[in-house]
């Protein structure tokens, strides 16, 4: 659990990086490589929350 909490906190800080260059610079490339980053979010956090689900029956 402690590696998909890793994974989520590098691919928040990859989507904060293009987000924010997306809006300080409005580059276009950042804004689509933000969007890809949000869809691998949503992946892991619904991951994290099986995993979660799952540890807390234990």
């Amino acid at each position: 659990m402690k590696e998909l909490i890793e994974k989520i906190s590098a691919e928040f800080e990859t989507f904060k990086t293009d987000a924010d260059t997306q809006a300080e610079k409005g580059n276009k490339a950042a804004g689509t490589r933000a969007r890809k980053s949000t869809l691998a979010l949503e992946k892991l956090l619904k991951e994290f929350r099986k995993t979660s689900l799952e540890e807390s029956k234990k």
